[in-house]
Parts: structure tokens; sequence; C-alpha cells
């Protein structure tokens, strides 16, 4: 089982480890994930999202575009999970809100057009 949760300890959630442990693990390079996290890139675990199961508390939830909702702690802001109608049956987590985050490393960069060109690429 892969267990996170918010900085403040409101949202605690769990996710079914897959058999193989080889959820896809992404760097986000665009602009609304650098604005929404105040941060150059996100890096997330994307899971089916009947796989997630919250175990205390109900994140906000930010309507980012007209595909996307970012849910984040009401609290403390730690942006946790992200959902698109362009791939309705997954949840993007945020790896930083994870109990282990260096468990899971990112294998791919994704709106790279939009890096900031002071960034190196991993």
């Amino acid at each position: 089982m892969i267990e996170g949760g918010c900085f403040c300890g409101k949202i605690q959630f769990t996710i079914d480890e897959k058999q193989d442990g080889s959820y896809l693990v992404a760097n986000c390079h665009c602009s609304m994930c650098r604005r929404t996290s105040a941060a150059p890139f996100v890096t997330w675990i994307i899971v089916p999202r009947t796989a997630l199961h919250l175990r205390e508390g109900n994140p906000a939830v930010l309507h980012s575009s007209e595909k996307g909702t970012r849910h984040f702690c009401r609290d403390c802001g730690t942006p946790l999970f992200f959902h698109t109608t362009d791939r309705p049956q997954d949840v993007d987590v945020t790896t930083c809100c994870l109990d282990n985050p260096d468990k899971y490393v990112p294998t791919v960069n994704v709106y790279e057009e939009s890096r900031l060109q002071w960034l190196p690429l991993t």
C-alpha cells in the first residue's frame, strides 16, 4: 500500500500498490502546474482512480481548466490530486505528498515546451 497525505495531516490517503510497481511517474512543466504549485514543475504518479482511497478528510477542488480539476488541502494548501477529462480513468497524485516519494522516480517529462529555460531536464 502506498500512503500519503497533506502537510497538516488532515487529508490522508492510500493507493493500491501495482503488482509490478510500474505506475507512470512524470514531471509536468505546464504553466498551470507551475502556477498552482509555485514550483518550476510538478512530479506526478499516475494511478487508476479506483486505486486511490481517501482515509481521512475531503480535499477542496479547483476547476483549473475546462478539462481539469485540482484537489488540495483547504487548511495547509498542499496540492494533492489532478483529474482530467482526457484520462477519466486515472488520477495524478503529487509524488511529494507521498510518505515515501523517493521510491517513485520520474521517467518522463511532459509539456517540455513550457519548461522554464533555466531548468535543466532530469
